[in-house]
């Protein structure tokens, strides 16, 4: 990504976070949708918004089609805040990233509690070889 598309994805970013908390009232939004990212293309025409919402799966398609619905709306402030002639046109996506990221870190999780368990039950065998290694050390 250029820098001039980078500077764009933040404040775009940035000012839909505003306009979704300030101006969509849509009963579809009952989570509060967190933006995670914001990829846009290099020609600026189109931005891929990627968001999070909180709540159970048919939750979250509702929360996605209100922001679709409202992505017409949305382009047209971000064309006046941003003094663009154009703004680019608004895809929302929901994050897959995060999901994948929460599980993985739950898998890690996982992981570490069962090697607690084998590692709990083997110092005691670990310290009776250490000792007997020690009465020989000294032995000799």
């Amino acid at each position: 990504m250029s820098r001039r598309t980078e500077m764009l994805a933040s404040t775009i970013q940035q000012e839909l976070a505003q306009i979704i908390m300030r101006d969509l009232s849509d009963p579809r939004l009952t989570g509060m949708p967190s933006i995670t990212r914001v990829k846009v293309s290099p020609d600026l025409s189109i931005a891929d918004v990627y968001v999070t919402i909180m709540g159970t799966e048919g939750q979250q398609t509702a929360a996605l089609n209100a922001l679709k619905h409202s992505a017409g709306m949305m382009r047209t402030k971000l064309t006046k805040v941003l003094s663009l002639r154009q703004a680019p046109f608004l895809k929302f996506h929901i994050d897959e990233g995060l999901k994948k990221e929460i599980a993985v870190l739950d898998l890690l999780r996982k992981v570490r509690e069962e090697d607690e368990e084998r590692t709990g039950a083997q110092p005691q065998q670990g310290e009776a070889a250490d000792a007997h290694n020690s009465r020989e050390d000294k032995a000799e």
